[in-house]
């Protein structure tokens, strides 16, 4: 861990972003177990890169239109970033809004190693190689131009709320168990498992011109517009960047993702819902011109500061008996259960037999997951990044605890770690719940997540 206060003139800032869409053929990722060669350009992907400095001390937020980066992609990323533009790594948020009609930097699903996926099925796995340098070239184009915009700017920030575009996912069905998606208004629902955030929040960062330079927005909702299609878009994040920049007049808007585990724009007690990714970025435009309007505040004389804390999560202990069935399975199904004649979907029943092979393989060697939550302070803003898919109440906590007077978190920052549902969540069981590489933590991670974020701010205040 490292925190640094900067003290000096005043706050400079510079943005830019480049264009990281894919070639055609590009695997998108955003599924299981199913082909998904890019074929139609909705829009355009970006890497939007924000650098901040005061008196040579910097932080960095790169936002990527992707589903996801490995592990060993971001670190690059902020290895890179901290050689080429002056600055720790540990300041550097690398954040994936995660629209499931994107690519992956690098592969974020499990397989490597493993004898049942062969070269030619590299495609399970969730990347694809053909994309990884190109786009990395281009992320670091990015950030190196902002570096290179450095002006001073004048900060003000806002919020407000917009409870029409997400809604939580998971329900508690009438036998007591927790399902993800049921069927629209089915009868079987009891109730709704857990709640949403509704904030909207609005930095903009302007030059001494009056001219934008930056605008940051905060929302909180899985982005899952044309999957599983072979179409590729930013979804929701990047319509809603593109209104707010063309509202504000220019400059490079980012948005950054919140805990949205178990968040969705599909509300499952409305059998006529039916909002496209336009729709949803209609309503957040709509909010946040308001909040533009009426609620934003100077950030007077603001501090740049950051911190990371690492904390070591214990892994889910391993069920037995799905462990032993995932190698029957494995053992009479050697190759892919193909559920079409063209060979582009497999079963998830044989992709979740192979992922839990691979999480047997991982607790052979640890029985832990270190993962890094960062903080960055802008003046009485607080920026908080924490891997995979945590689910929203972690986010509200995080929130109501906090000592910044503006929270924003985001997820899928710093890799990947799969979902990172509550304790109570995890009994239900449900999609985001099954065990595999991709819900693998223990119970109790989801507050170790929050309480390393909390502990950081309050570090950062104190």
């Amino acid at each position: 861990m490292r925190a640094a206060r900067s003290d000096g003139d005043g706050i400079r800032a510079g943005a830019a972003k480049a264009d990281i869409t894919p070639q055609k053929d590009i695997q998108i990722g955003g599924d299981i177990g199913r082909r998904r060669p890019t074929e139609e350009i909705v829009d355009p992907l970006y890497a939007k890169a924000l650098m901040l400095d005061r008196g040579g001390k910097k932080l960095c937020i790169v936002v990527l239109d992707l589903i996801a980066a490995s592990d060993a992609w971001v670190d690059r990323i902020r290895d890179e970033t901290a050689k080429r533009c002056g600055l720790d790594r540990d300041a550097v948020i690398v954040h994936c809004i995660q629209t499931h009609a994107g690519p992956s930097l690098g592969h974020f699903m499990s397989g490597e190693g493993l004898p049942w996926i062969t070269d030619d099925l590299w495609w399970l796995r969730g990347g694809d190689d053909r994309y990884d340098q190109p786009a990395f070239d281009r992320i670091m184009t990015a950030i190196e131009q902002a570096n290179a915009n450095l002006r001073p700017v004048k900060i003000a920030v806002g919020r407000g709320a917009d409870g029409r575009v997400a809604f939580n996912r998971r329900f508690v069905m009438r036998d007591g168990s927790g399902k993800c998606h049921p069927p629209r208004c089915s009868p079987d629902i009891l109730y709704c498992e857990g709640p949403i955030d509704p904030q909207v929040a609005v930095v903009t960062l302007t030059g001494d011109d009056s001219e934008p330079v930056a605008t940051i927005l905060h929302h909180t909702c899985h982005p899952c517009h044309f999957y599983p299609l072979t179409k590729i878009s930013a979804g929701w994040p990047g319509a809603w960047s593109d209104q707010v920049t063309e509202h504000v007049g220019g400059g490079v808007s980012l948005v950054l993702n919140g805990f949205c585990g178990n968040v969705h724009h599909t509300n499952h007690l409305d059998r006529h819902h039916n909002a496209s990714h336009i729709d949803v970025a209609d309503k957040l435009t709509e909010t946040a011109i308001c909040v533009l309007n009426e609620t934003m505040r100077p950030v007077d004389d603001p501090v740049l500061d950051w911190t990371a804390a690492t904390i070591h999560i214990p892994l889910r202990k391993l069920d037995p008996k799905l462990i032993r069935d995932a190698e029957e399975l494995l053992e009479k199904h050697p190759t892919p259960i193909w559920l079409d004649e063209q060979k582009t979907r497999v079963d998830w029943s044989w992709c979740y037999a192979v992922d839990r092979i691979a999480l047997k393989h991982l607790h052979e060697r640890t029985d832990t997951q270190e993962q890094q939550v960062q903080v960055l302070r802008i003046g009485d803003i607080a920026v908080v990044a924490a891997r995979g898919e945590p689910f929203v109440e972690s986010q509200l906590q995080i929130k109501a605890k906090s000592p910044a007077a503006y929270t924003l978190c985001a997820h899928m920052c710093g890799g990947s770690a799969g979902y990172v549902p509550t304790a109570e969540s995890l009994k239900r069981g449900g999609y985001e719940t099954d065990l595999s590489m991709g819900s693998c933590l223990a119970p109790e991670a989801l507050d170790m997540i929050t309480d390393a974020a909390i502990g950081a701010m309050d570090r950062l205040w104190d």
